[in-house]
This record gives C-alpha cells, sequence and structure tokens, in this order.
C-alpha cells in the first residue's frame, strides 16, 4: 500500500479541435472520467484545466482560444507538476500532454499510461 498520491491526468484538451469550444468540453469530459478511478484508487486526481480555466476567467479571458490562454494553461500545468506525483496520459496526440510527461520524466516521478498501472493506496 502507498500513500495517496496527487495525479495529473494528462491528455487532449485543445489540440484537434480547431478551437471549438463544443469538442474541448468533450475532451474535458473524457479527462474527468478518469478522475473518479484515480480517486477510488486511493488518490487525489488533478487535471490542469481545472485550475487554468478559472484562471483565464478571473483574468478576463474569454475562454481557451483568447490570447491570453498561452500565458495561463501550459504554465498552470508546468506549475501543477512541481506538486503531482505521478502523471496518467490518456491516448490522444496532445503537446500540452506531451509536455507534462517530458516534465514528469525531468522530474523522476511516473507515468502511468492506463489506470491499471496506478497503485492504490
Amino acid at each position: 500500500m502507498t500513500r495517496p498520491l496527487m495525479i495529473l491526468i494528462a491528455g487532449p484538451y485543445k489540440s484537434g479541435t480547431g478551437g471549438d469550444p463544443e469538442l474541448m468540453r468533450r475532451n474535458l469530459k473524457r479527462l474527468e472520467q478518469a478522475a473518479w478511478p484515480v480517486f477510488e484508487a486511493g488518490h487525489v486526481p488533478m487535471i490542469g484545466e481545472w485550475v487554468a480555466l478559472p484562471v483565464l476567467d478571473s483574468a478576463g479571458a474569454t475562454g481557451p482560444n483568447d490570447p491570453l490562454a498561452e500565458q495561463v494553461m501550459y504554465p498552470t500545468a508546468q506549475r501543477l507538476l512541481q506538486h503531482c506525483d505521478a502523471v496518467l496520459r490518456l491516448p490522444g496526440e496532445s503537446r500540452g500532454a506531451d509536455q507534462d510527461v517530458a516534465i514528469a520524466r525531468e522530474r523522476g516521478i511516473p507515468v502511468y499510461t492506463s489506470l491499471d498501472q496506478i497503485p492504490r493506496a
């Protein structure tokens, strides 16, 4: 048994959507579908958009397609990864998720590619 981990769930959000808000919403839902299994395994799920989107909103941005998003979205994930214990990389092309994996590997924290790899706490 391990201690509870904070696990960043990384995968496509804006990638492949052409900026379509409905497709981004669907991608976020897909990321969120992994939250319960991570929690049920005894850990704390984290998704960068859960933090970045309210930050964008409070800055007065119009959403993830706003020019300000580049100053918030990836930097939020980078900052979160300083506090996370692992990354769950979901399938799909995503420059941001690939950056998350690279940061995790630099930090020497585990990168899981499926839910069944995550140890129970």
